[in-house]
């Protein structure tokens, strides 16, 4: 049998700072309980061309030793190691793989890995084993750099004036960015027309609250509005470093009682420095409840926030009720949304399925056809994107699959623009090529010349071609 101690687990995430300190504290964690190696890719130039996050080098976050130890590089040859997914595995079960000659290990980036891994026969009959105690020891394992430590000491260094609870407002991408269309993401934020009536929550019972968010403007506000408390009453403006600033935040909320937040992996890495809970917005109010917040505060106030995070606020609401509220109450939380972020896909998308559920085929398909040619008219780079959001992947499956049929109904009954969404569910989420021309020729025979329709199908026909060598006929 091959020497696991010789075998590496390796995080090999190339995404934001809190995402690659999770991808290493589980790996570290389960190289640590499997007796592997543990090591980490990190650039070694500082990264400060990403839109919405800033990676400092590997030097400065890391001790050296630390980094001369566990240090890969900055990519590894993927093809000499396994990936750990979502899939249950214990030590035994890894041995095959281990056996491969010239195999090295496995990469660790999934953030739920420690959940899958089982250890012995009585946790093997568990749903999951729990990770939080040994990610909160592992954690004071990492090595990091002298001026890191010391940021993470001074956030322990102020007293809080009475007890605390952490309250994390994540925007950045997925309000400002691509990612708010997408509607898969709604869980790794607590949004901002929901912040006033947590804070008021949590001050009945006696606690005050430590907002730590990205927007500057919504952060003042909510002080000014609420007494909540930001980072800066504790001394984090004076960190021009965004990386260490990044670490004094996380640190301060590490001494709160409490973390409320989405699924941020922001958050998570405190909760993590702190072994504290981290509540989701939901766990507040409930879901109607929450939503009922962010209505009854958007109406009351949308004007005070920023569009994109207005809109999200609805969006965010609508995720909550859908399934429990009418289509026409639907419409109007959505239209709303829409109004403040006009360019959002999503929200076309899902008014149009709002309108085929009640099989007002005629409205729904004069928004798809604006939408689409406002997106031809604007020339973007991707020519469609809305095509893109519809079938669009994620964790949890094709966010907007349970509008699949909807489309199917609404371009048999002879809607062109639906049957050329209905093409790209078929093509691209559902992997059926016959049954997506057959959509396409739908579209085509009401509108022979129209360019996107003719563009739909040459890229079906196209990826056909390549996947099977051969050409479709017409």
């Amino acid at each position: 049998m091959s020497d696991f101690s010789r075998k590496t687990l390796a995080a090999t995430r190339a995404d934001g700072l809190g995402g690659r300190l999770l991808a290493m504290v589980n790996a570290k964690c389960l190289a640590d309980k499997l007796g592997c190696r543990f090591g980490f890719t990190w650039n070694r130039r500082s990264i400060d061309d990403m839109q919405f996050h800033i990676v400092d080098s590997v030097d400065k976050v890391f001790a050296p030793a630390f980094v001369e130890r566990h240090w890969l590089g900055e990519k590894i040859d993927a093809v000499r190691f396994g990936v750990l997914g979502g899939t249950p595995f214990t030590r035994d079960s890894l041995a095959a793989d281990a056996d491969r000659n010239g195999f090295q290990g496995w990469i660790c980036d999934d953030f739920r890995i420690l959940r899958s891994f089982r250890q012995g026969w009585f946790k093997g009959l568990l749903p999951a084993y729990r990770p939080t105690r040994s990610r909160h020891r592992t954690f004071g394992t990492l090595g990091f750099s002298e001026s890191v430590k010391a940021t993470i000491a001074a956030a322990h260094g102020f007293r809080f004036p009475r007890p605390m609870v952490a309250l994390h407002l994540r925007s950045g991408d997925i309000i400002h960015g691509n990612y708010r269309s997408q509607m898969a993401f709604g869980d790794k934020v607590v949004p901002a027309p929901l912040a006033r009536a947590i804070v008021s929550k949590l001050a009945s019972k006696g606690l005050a609250t430590l907002v730590i968010g990205q927007d500057r403007a919504t952060l003042d506000y909510l002080k000014s509005e609420t007494g909540a408390f930001l980072s800066d009453d504790f001394g984090a403006e004076q960190f021009e470093d965004e990386t260490l600033k990044a670490f004094f935040e996380m640190a301060l909320m590490a001494r709160c009682r409490q973390i409320h937040a989405g699924s941020s992996v922001f958050a998570t890495i405190a909760s993590v420095m702190g072994g504290i809970r981290v509540l989701r917005p939901k766990a507040v109010f409930g879901a109607r409840g929450t939503a009922a917040a962010i209505l009854d505060e958007l109406k009351a106030r949308q004007s005070d926030y920023h569009p994109l995070e207005a809109a999200y606020g609805y969006q965010s609401a609508i995720m909550l009720m859908e399934n429990s509220i009418g289509p026409a109450q639907a419409r109007g939380i959505l239209e709303k949304a829409a109004a403040l972020d006009p360019q959002n896909p999503a929200y076309a998308l899902k008014l149009a399925a709002g309108y085929f559920r009640e099989r007002n085929f005629g409205d729904g398909e004069a928004i798809l056809k604006a939408f689409m040619l406002g997106e031809i008219d604007a020339g973007t780079e991707n020519s469609m994107p809305i095509l893109d959001v519809l079938t669009a992947p994620s964790w949890r499956g094709r966010m907007m699959a349970g509008d699949f049929e909807l489309y199917f109904v609404a371009a048999n009954a002879g809607y062109p623009y639906a049957a050329a969404c209905s093409a790209q569910i078929l093509h691209s989420a559902l992997g059926r090529t016959e049954a997506a021309l057959s959509m396409v020729a739908l579209s085509l025979t009401a509108e022979p010349a129209n360019r996107l329709f003719r563009e739909i199908e040459l890229t079906v026909r196209t990826a056909a071609t390549a996947n099977d060598g051969s050409p479709l006929r017409s």
